[in-house]
């Protein structure tokens, strides 16, 4: 019942060239430690989700009142941290296909994009009067999710036929006390459940952003809670040198340093691949910054990519194993998978069947992400493993508590803010600009007035 981090492949033998060693990481633990301990002398409130019981009451008391609806499809509307987790719990934890789930829970789906063609035949296919939609912001101000809620108004209100029947089928995540959704449900009787002050949206996925449609779609987050709980109270109890969070931060950071900025999240499982999704925001959006917590300029970060094994052992690792030296790969694996599916006897004597006589998937995709890190083992390239016993609800909240925490102290290491998304808020400000909202006129002449100025280089195929 615990998650398992193995480091041995990370961290190369004394006088390697320069590379992050064992003796060059017990040199920088202090350092490490030093971080920790302020992390954990004033945890930041993502930090208490787990152990906060009335975030699940919530979300419990206004899903039976969803429930008594017996809407067909849950409906969440959102983007970026409001919608990633939710994607990557029912990736991970739902059925592998909603239409073969029968009569249990209604369907969830988490619709993160405004392009046209994917919201416009999403709504012409769903039956709008016999959805819940779960309109996730935690500012009120995020454009695109605005631009949603209008499209799924227009449709419930004209399938309903009334504004309180049409009304009923919205739930608002939302801050408690300010922003555009907040007065929009306050104003208009919109029922909602609260973004916990203090918790940005991709630190987000423990509260009722990612425990609300987890209760409507029968996933246990009462389970999840537990599993974040016991991570973080796991790795607060541990000494600085056995704190795995902190030695993955903080080998991270020494790889940067020393020339590794590329960071592979690489699970060995479908189930797993969007929580890789998440990682990638979660690690991307907190750690790139410019400035530094003194203000001094540093355009520090890390590039984090996706890979899902096996599939990507065959479109990305020719470049892992014989292209630059630049990347640092994190393996995901599952001890155990949800069943064993052994292969059928060969139906012919064939060379190719012949090594997989009374072998099963199980036994493959295990060798497959074996092969896969002792190839890179080989080409000198530095990964580390993280085990997950199985894939429930206990161990997919560990997994976010992990690197949760994680980003947090390699925020620390890097000296800058993990909380803030300064270039995030810079493209929400132009594209506002741009649709003309009101108070962004200068701003949107100045985007105007560059894009002219530049000398157009437009080939056509």
């Amino acid at each position: 019942m615990a998650l398992k981090l193995d480091l041995t492949g990370l961290l190369a033998p004394p006088g390697s060239g320069g590379a992050p060693c064992r003796e060059t990481f017990a040199a920088a633990l202090p350092r490490g430690a030093e971080v920790r301990d302020a992390h954990l002398a004033a945890p930041p409130a993502w930090r208490r989700l787990p152990e906060e019981g009335r975030h699940l009451a919530a979300c419990r008391a206004r899903a039976e009142e969803v429930l008594a609806e017996r809407p067909e499809l849950v409906v969440v509307l959102g983007i970026g941290g409001s919608a990633l987790g939710a994607s990557a719990l029912f990736a991970a934890l739902g059925p592998v296909h909603p239409e073969w789930s029968g009569d249990g829970p209604p369907r969830v789906i988490v619709l993160d994009s405004i392009d046209p063609d994917w919201v416009g035949e999403v709504f012409e296919r769903i039956p709008a009067d016999r959805c819940h939609f779960n309109v996730i912001s935690k500012s009120g101000g995020t454009i695109e999710t605005s631009a949603q809620f209008l499209v799924a108004w227009d449709a419930v209100r004209a399938a309903c036929g009334d504004d309180a029947a049409a009304r009923r089928r919205f739930t608002i995540t939302t801050d408690p006390a300010g922003g555009h959704f907040r007065r929009l449900a306050d104003e208009l009787g919109f029922a909602t459940l609260e973004v916990p002050p203090g918790v940005g949206g991709r630190f987000s996925v423990l509260s009722p952003v990612g425990l609300f449609p987890a209760v409507l779609g029968g996933l246990d987050a009462e389970g999840l809670l537990a599993g974040a709980a016991r991570t973080f109270a796991r790795t607060a109890a541990a000494a600085p040198e056995e704190d795995p969070a902190l030695a993955w931060a903080l080998a991270h950071v020494l790889h940067m340093e020393a020339g590794r900025p590329i960071h592979v999240h690489f699970p060995y499982g479908h189930r797993l691949r969007l929580l890789a999704d998440w990682f990638l925001q979660l690690w991307a959006e907190s750690l790139g910054k410019r400035l530094d917590l003194a203000g001094e300029e540093v355009q520090v970060g890390p590039t984090p990519v996706k890979a899902v094994g096996p599939t990507d052992q065959h479109s990305q690792c020719q470049l892992y194993a014989e292209g630059p030296d630049d990347k640092v790969y994190t393996f995901v694996r599952l001890e155990r998978h949800g069943r064993e599916l052994p292969l059928p006897e060969p139906f012919a004597d064939s060379p190719a069947f012949a090594h997989l006589r009374r072998r099963s998937l199980n036994e493959l995709i295990q060798a497959e992400r074996e092969g896969t890190e002792a190839a890179l083992l080989a080409a000198g390239r530095p990964l580390c493993t993280l085990t997950l016993c199985k894939l429930d609800a206990f161990h997919v909240g560990q997994y976010f508590a992990f690197f949760e925490e994680a980003t947090a102290l390699a925020g620390g290491l890097l000296g800058i803010d993990p909380y803030d998304q300064p270039g995030v808020e810079a493209g929400k400000l132009a594209a506002l600009a741009l649709m003309g909202c009101p108070g962004h006129e200068e701003r949107a002449e100045r985007i105007r007035a560059e894009r002219a100025a530049r000398e157009p280089f437009v080939l056509e195929c």
